[in-house]
Parts: structure tokens; C-alpha cells; sequence
């Protein structure tokens, strides 16, 4: 998902997206929905949220400059 689409969907929950990395947004989107912030922490591409929102973008392989995100 893009970024824009992202900030989107933030506005609609009154998270403010100024500044914020893609990761550290999604998070906090995951935790005001009531989910985990678990965003981009799967490991060996294991994840038991099934219908989580951002599962695909979550389950690929990161890039170099996901990987420096943290």
C-alpha cells in the first residue's frame, strides 16, 4: 500500500502522519484499530493474522532500506 493511501487511512483515525515512516504509521494504525502494532516484525514470514490489512506488505521480503526503517 502507498503511502498516501496510508496517511488516508490515519486521518480517518485522527493519527497524525507528519513526519512518520511508513513502519512506525501502519503500526499505530494496527494498535488504534485494536490489533497488534506487530507491522513488518514477522519472522521467517510466519504470521498467524490471517486478515490483517497489511499482511502482504508485511510478509515481503524487505528491501535495504526497510531492513534501516528500524
Amino acid at each position: 500500500m502507498n503511502m498516501q493511501a496510508i496517511r488516508k487511512i490515519a486521518k480517518r483515525l485522527d493519527i497524525n502522519t507528519k513526519r512518520v515512516k511508513k513502519l512506525d504509521l501502519v503500526r499505530s494504525i494496527q494498535v488504534e484499530e485494536g490489533n497488534f502494532g506487530c507491522f513488518m516484525t514477522a519472522e521467517k514470514g510466519l504470521c498467524d493474522q490471517a486478515t490483517c490489512l497489511w499482511r502482504t506488505d508485511c510478509l515481503k521480503v524487505p528491501s535495504k532500506k526497510t531492513r534501516t526503517m528500524n
